[in-house]
């Protein structure tokens, strides 16, 4: 009981710290490893985004916990390719918004999805996600990748252990509504900016 707060703390202070907004500002700031490593750990929507993805992969639990964060990071990685090559697609930061708002309801829900809609699904965000941090790199892009991918997972792995310390009863119930108002909050704060 004790680590409810603690949670709920974890999953919504990055909404009162003062970080841009959009995630995307582009510019010669991004290149190299330490940029694309800080890069999702910045951006409001990348940061509640890999958070919710662990906390969703951990309530539905059995296979999908680590099939759903390594189809996310398939589909980053891939996306961030198809960025850096200068290839475009279409509706990227649309997607991205409309990747907080699919993750929060699924997670408020714990909702469980057939393995069959949950992976494509989860590959598709990570496309999108990877190919907004792949378009804007510009020297170093290998490491900018490499370091955007390693914080994705990190930030997937501490949703995993708070799903895992939130596992029963009014934890679970908390945990499922804190990460769902962060991830509607941050579709709020990322649609206004």
């Amino acid at each position: 009981m004790r680590r409810l707060p603690l949670i709920a703390a974890a999953l919504l202070a990055p909404l009162f710290t003062p970080l841009a907004a959009l995630a995307h500002p582009g510019g010669d700031h991004v290149h190299g490893f330490a940029t694309g490593f800080l890069h999702p750990l910045m951006g409001i929507d990348h940061l509640v985004a890999m958070i919710a993805i662990g906390l969703w992969a951990g309530l539905v639990g059995g296979r999908l916990a680590w099939l759903l964060p390594a189809g996310f990071l398939g589909g980053m990685a891939a996306g961030g390719a198809l960025g850096l090559a200068g290839l475009g697609l279409p509706g990227v930061q649309a997607g991205i918004l409309g990747s907080l708002i699919v993750l929060g309801a699924l997670v408020g829900a714990a909702g469980r999805l057939p393995a069959a809609l949950a992976l494509p699904m989860i590959a598709g965000f990570g496309l999108l996600h990877g190919h907004a941090h792949g378009t804007e790199a510009i020297g170093g892009a290998f490491g900018y990748e490499a370091g955007f991918l390693i914080a994705t997972a990190l930030l997937h792995g501490a949703g995993l252990l708070m799903a895992a310390g939130a596992a029963q009863g009014s934890g679970r119930i908390a945990l499922r509504v804190a990460g769902s108002s962060a991830a509607m909050l941050a579709a709020g704060v990322t649609l206004l900016s």
